[in-house]
């Protein structure tokens, strides 16, 4: 990398073929340009960093490269390297907002007169063009309405509300989006590679997140977050520089609600008020994760395969309804507007936790969303769809309860061992292998000990000792020292006898709790759609109406 030139002008887009996103802009401008339809004054508009006057420069390349009018300027003449350099002498740029007053624009406008010294347009770049007093307005507007030919204007803003109708009227306008995460994402990633620079994607993620669909802005974060870490760009230092919430609270949080774990709730907000974390910025972050679950929910695929927190993400999908994302989503957005009228910010996050608490609906195991017709419930009113003002009926009889499933009945013993003289270390005092499933059933936890122990199986057991494999894809359980503490205390309650307890990651082979909990209830659906398609009333609905059952409709009564 460069000593002296940073990120942001070293990577800057020579041509319309390396902007990064814009295509709307683009196809537009590339369209006139070679069918040679040209105005004479265009108006770019969005906010910091979307490549307003990365346009204008690579337009001004475009209409004056020694090749002729084109898309594609050849970035080698005389004339695009001197653009490229900002030597041209016939591209004039001005910064409006310090050059706000009608002098400077009558002497940048007398000028304009005369024809171009070499080039083939004569093109001026006025950047934040919305400072400029009424009177520069009303100087510029004469120009506009009768401009020579050999003059072209490109105006730039962020603020075209403060740009009167009169020049509004006489320009071609074009708004330039924000740039979508993902493509900022992926653009970092390039230039770190580029560059050949190590780094993290959970760093590059968060650093997109915080440039807020500016190409800019995240390349000059990008600068510093190298600078930072000793051209290494981890994630550690990306989010101390950017004092961003570390994402492990906010999923705790959420897993502590899922929980109604109110201690839990209380003991993260604590800890992240002995880290001085900003709590208005925290409930912030909470949101955007909400709103990254009610994605994950509604449509998994949004999700990238490569998205750092992408397991955990669908696992609080899972985890609550999406009537409860969107409730909690609402009183965190309501949470943070009343912060400023709480006694103090730690009061406004945890009262706004408390209502979170307060409003989850009271239920032990939440369903997940109904991805197919197998994932239909037992007693269960369907609901049947036929043709404009068909009547709907119930039926008469509602199907038969499905059987229950025993949790344990998936579940395979481990074949790990553990020598204690001459007894196994698979078996207890009294010569039995405890069942996880059975064990797990009695255990008095709740929150994130009881979702630890729901991802793990059994391992080595002995008289002192118990040992849990943790799936790689849950390793962020392991992290949590207070539900280890809780789960070793409450093992030790359960075998009355201390129990020391060892979390391993691998591979586990057997089944786990929650994988055995979702086979159950996977079962139950199919069967309780199965008891629903089956129906007599239904099928006399979808012969004679032409009903259709919906899977989504069928609600079970737990």
């Amino acid at each position: 990398m460069s000593a002296t030139t940073v990120l942001a002008r070293k990577w800057r887009p020579k041509n319309f073929a390396q902007l990064a996103g814009q295509e709307h802009v683009v196809k537009a401008l590339s369209n006139a340009l070679a069918q040679n339809r040209l105005h004479h004054a265009y108006l770019f508009t969005g906010t910091r960093g979307v490549g307003k006057t990365t346009i204008a420069r690579i337009f001004a390349k475009s209409l004056n490269c020694l090749t002729g009018i084109t898309a594609t300027p050849c970035g080698e003449c005389s004339a695009c390297k001197e653009i490229d350099s900002g030597r041209f002498v016939d591209l004039i740029e001005l910064d409006a907002a310090s050059n706000t007053q009608v002098d400077s624009m009558r002497e940048l406008l007398e000028g304009a007169l005369y024809a171009p010294t070499s080039a083939r347009f004569k093109v001026y770049i006025i950047d934040e063009v919305h400072m400029l007093s009424k009177s520069a307005f009303n100087a510029m507007l004469k120009t506009l309405e009768e401009p020579p030919g050999h003059v072209k204007f490109i105006l730039a803003t962020t603020d075209p509300q403060k740009i009167p109708v009169t020049v509004l009227s006489r320009c071609l306008q074009f708004n330039l989006k924000q740039l979508p995460h993902g493509l900022i994402v992926g653009h970092l990633q390039y230039v770190l590679e580029q560059e050949q620079i190590s780094f993290e994607p959970a760093a590059v993620n968060l650093i997109a997140r915080a440039a807020q669909g500016s190409m800019r802005d995240a390349l000059s974060l990008l600068d510093q977050a190298i600078a930072f870490s000793a051209c290494k760009v981890e994630e550690g230092v990306v989010r101390t520089m950017l004092g961003a919430i570390d994402q492990s609270y906010l999923f705790d949080l959420l897993m502590a609600l899922h929980g109604q774990d109110g201690a839990t709730l209380l003991e993260i907000a604590d800890n992240m008020a002995a880290r001085s974390v900003a709590f208005d910025a925290a409930l912030q972050e909470l949101a955007t994760l909400l709103h990254r679950v009610a994605l994950a929910q509604t449509i998994p695929q949004a999700i990238a395969d490569d998205e750092p927190e992408r397991e955990r993400l669908l696992e609080l999908a899972q985890s609550f309804t999406p009537e409860d994302t969107q409730l909690f989503y609402q009183i965190v957005i309501h949470g943070r507007d009343e912060i400023d009228l709480a006694p103090d910010e730690y009061a406004g996050f945890t009262m706004t936790l408390l209502r979170m608490l307060a409003f989850a609906p009271a239920r032990g195991v939440v369903q997940p969303m109904p991805v197919a017709p197998a994932a239909a419930k037992p007693n269960a009113k369907p609901v049947a769809t036929a043709g404009k003002d068909a009547p709907l009926r119930k039926p008469e009889h509602a199907p038969a309860e499905p059987a229950s499933i025993s949790q344990a009945s998936s579940v395979e013993p481990s074949n790990s061992h553990i020598s204690r003289g001459s007894t196994s270390g698979n078996e207890t005092a009294s010569g039995s292998r405890p069942d996880w499933c059975a064990v797990l059933a009695q255990l008095n936890v709740q929150g994130m000990a009881q979702q630890l122990a729901k991802h793990c199986t059994l391992g080595d057991f002995s008289d002192r000792q118990i040992t849990l494999c943790l799936a790689q894809e849950h390793k962020h359980l392991q992290t949590n020292k207070t539900a280890i503490e809780k789960l070793q205390a409450a093992l030790g309650d359960y075998f009355a006898k201390p129990m020391k307890l060892n979390i391993v990651l691998g591979k586990t082979e057997t089944a786990t709790p929650a994988a055995v909990e979702q086979q159950a209830k996977q079962l139950k659906q199919q069967q309780a759609y199965d008891s629903i398609a089956q129906d007599a009333f239904v099928r006399e609905a979808q012969a004679e109406l032409g009903a259709n059952l919906i899977a989504e409709s069928i609600k079970s009564t737990q």
